[in-house]
């Protein structure tokens, strides 16, 4: 099984709609939703996961499980039971972001201290939602270090999670290389749950150590899905080359046409550009564009550089 991360101003469900299209993922996961003091309207769900209006999954049939994260034991279970009623086959839990402003308001990884309420949370939003709808927590190694990895884990496991995915770094050690699934496989052996290996996983061989480091068969991708689009077609087995910038093209027209129809003016070229760096990576192709397109701010003018078109495609092309 290979799982489509959540990423927080980059992977939303345009570029899921996009990614998925390719092929190779079984699962995605939505960036995150804020869960503080409140219960949240169906319409805020919607607004992040607008899947969740077309039976939860994307337009190649994927489906995608919200994530929400807060520490508010009674309000997370509150928002878990309302997004039940959106019908997603199931929700995640956030103790992995690292971003100083989410953890300086007791969210994503800080609490990776707190085994203790970990559980409480898991516990609740379990009793909270239909047997029918999975819940599964993301994790990293650890906040500051590493003594509490098992107790977190266990703590996810025993209050009825039935999936863990873990970031194999801590928040400490943010997104710098290297990823230590070796370290992963503690947490596999401690848990009676399925684990998933995330983290640093930029390409197949990197998918094959992954595996045999942590003794996870099951992976999660996020920037080397971002950079390489067919990336998780070949870990997969699928397909024996790279997708060719040829076949990716059209994607990403119609990645711009969706940005373009949802996103304001003045974000547009941000957004394609965006993808564009990441693209670099793997592609030749990309780093020209890049180069000859950085300055240019002007959407209309980047479809006409990068594609050749006048006017951008439809966004449900």
């Amino acid at each position: 099984m290979i799982l489509l991360a959540p990423m927080e101003g980059l992977l939303d469900h345009i570029l899921r709609d996009v990614l998925t299209r390719v092929g190779g993922v079984d699962r995605c996961v939505s960036e995150f939703i804020r869960v503080t003091d409140q219960l949240l309207p169906a319409r805020v769900f919607t607004r992040i996961v607008p899947e969740l209006k077309t039976g939860g999954r994307t337009a190649a049939g994927v489906p995608v499980h919200p994530q929400l994260l807060g520490s508010d034991v009674a309000c997370l279970a509150d928002n878990a039971a309302r997004l039940a009623e959106l019908k997603p086959e199931g929700i995640d839990l956030n103790f992995g972001c690292p971003a100083k402003c989410v953890n300086r308001h007791r969210g994503g990884a800080v609490l990776l201290d707190e085994p203790e309420l970990i559980h409480a949370i898991v516990a609740a939003v379990r009793r909270a939602v239909p047997v029918s709808v999975t819940v599964s927590a993301k994790m990293r190694l650890g906040y500051m270090d590493t003594s509490r990895t098992l107790d977190v884990a266990r703590a996810i496991a025993d209050a009825g999670g039935s999936e863990i995915v873990v970031h194999a770094r801590t928040k400490a050690d943010g997104y710098k290389p290297p990823a230590y699934w070796e370290r992963i496989a503690a947490v596999r052996e401690a848990v009676p749950v399925t684990v998933i290996a995330n983290g640093e996983i930029w390409t197949v061989e990197h998918a094959g150590l992954a595996r045999e480091r942590s003794g996870c068969e099951h992976l999660m991708l996020g920037r080397g899905m971002v950079a390489d689009p067919g990336l998780a077609l070949r870990v997969a087995g699928l397909r024996p080359t790279p997708l060719p910038w040829v076949e990716l093209l059209p994607l990403m027209q119609v990645f711009f046409a969706q940005v373009r129809a949802t996103v304001a003016p003045r974000h547009q070229g941000g957004r394609l550009k965006q993808w564009l760096h990441y693209l670099r990576r793997a592609y030749p192709e990309a780093e020209a564009a890049y180069a000859e397109l950085r300055t240019v701010n002007d959407a209309g003018e980047l479809a006409r550089r990068l594609f050749g078109i006048e006017r951008p495609v439809s966004p449900a092309s």
